[in-house]
């Protein structure tokens, strides 16, 4: 595959539907879930798209899912408040933001250890650029799986008044409703999408902060600083590196020719660390004039529909663990390393308090 790695070249690609596209039987995301959002363009994209999106908007989330996550997340770490430390990959962010798109979905909490193993098995799939076939065949019986437990979860929903995304995805008008071919199928990649990014997104922001001390105290004196370490975190250490597109007709891009049907890979790590855009991009820096550039949940219509989620969660993680756990410190020898190609994060992170 193609590698575009500058902030504009980056851009430009995301943008461009016209050349690029997420619509092709060669992406990972259309051979683990089929047609949704991320892999279909123009009409029926903004059909996906326009059926899910006011569930997303920050006023949407902020008065019907924002207090139950707070109060998931404090149930997490009640469960281990008295323990004076704990690895919190394993114990918190790993298990939060599946709370978190249950609670959005208006899927049962209960289903936590079943979404987990399932999306353990998408994950992989997602990351197979080598195509191994033991991985994709995983994957085809988790999709099958999760669809299943989405019938009965749409028959429940059928009728019932409420503000969840799944209620009201089946309960829509009919001129607007998706069928439910179409409802499990997006239900998939919004699923995925609000378990993989959160997680990491609340791993970095810690391991941003214990790499920058002088923040993390300035932080715990003045919490309204969160929203500028949330955005700063998404630029220097961003969960998702990559945004994939498939070449539409041979063209040429910056000197480059480029055949139809070829892969072109948008590095948004590596873009969100062009100094050309960023100056002096390697360092943490949460006074960023323009931080909230960053490429870290792409742009365009592709964009990340669920990023006001995935920021709140993030915001209520890191503000219950300073709340509950004040002064809590990282354990160095049992933590890291960042890894991942796809999805970035600390493959562990202990903290003690």
């Amino acid at each position: 595959m193609w590698y575009v790695t500058r902030y504009e070249d980056v851009r430009t690609i995301i943008l461009d539907t016209e050349r690029f596209t997420t619509a092709s039987e060669q992406s990972l995301l259309f051979g683990t879930f089929g047609a949704h959002l991320l892999t279909t363009e123009g009409a029926l994209h903004d059909r996906y798209r326009l059926a899910v999106q006011s569930h997303f908007s920050a006023g949407y989330i902020r008065s019907h899912f924002e207090q139950p996550i707070r109060i998931a997340a404090a149930e997490l770490i009640q469960g281990f408040r008295s323990a004076g430390r704990v690895e919190l990959r394993g114990a918190f962010a790993r298990r939060l933001p599946i709370r978190g798109i249950l609670i959005a979905c208006g899927l049962p909490l209960h289903a936590e250890a079943r979404i987990r193993q399932w999306y353990d098995g998408f994950e992989a799939a997602l990351a197979n650029f080598t195509r191994d076939p033991a991985v994709q065949l995983r994957a085809r019986r988790d999709v099958v799986a999760f669809h299943e437990f989405l019938d009965m979860e749409m028959q429940a929903a059928a009728g019932r008044l409420g503000v969840s995304l799944l209620g009201g995805l089946v309960n829509a008008p009919a001129d607007r409703r998706l069928t439910a071919d179409e409802i499990k199928r997006n239900l998939s990649i919004i699923l995925f999408g609000g378990i993989s990014t959160v997680e990491a997104l609340i791993l970095n922001t810690l391991w941003a902060l214990f790499e920058h001390p002088s923040v993390l105290g300035r932080l715990r004196t003045d919490s309204s600083l969160l929203p500028q370490v949330l955005d700063e975190t998404v630029r220097w250490l961003s969960p998702v590196q990559s945004a994939t597109r498939h070449v539409v007709t041979d063209c040429e891009f910056a000197g480059v020719d480029l055949a139809a049907g070829a892969t072109v890979n948008c590095m948004l790590g590596a873009a969100n660390r062009d100094p050309s855009v960023f100056p002096d991009a390697d360092r943490f820096d949460i006074e960023r004039a323009n931080l909230r550039r960053h490429l870290g949940f792409a742009a365009g219509p592709h964009s990340c529909v669920g990023f006001n989620l995935a920021k709140t969660e993030a915001r209520i993680a890191i503000e219950e663990l300073m709340n509950s756990l004040p002064q809590f410190t990282l354990v160095g020898s049992e933590s890291g390393p960042l890894r991942g190609y796809e999805f970035r994060q600390p493959a562990a992170l202990t903290i003690r308090w």
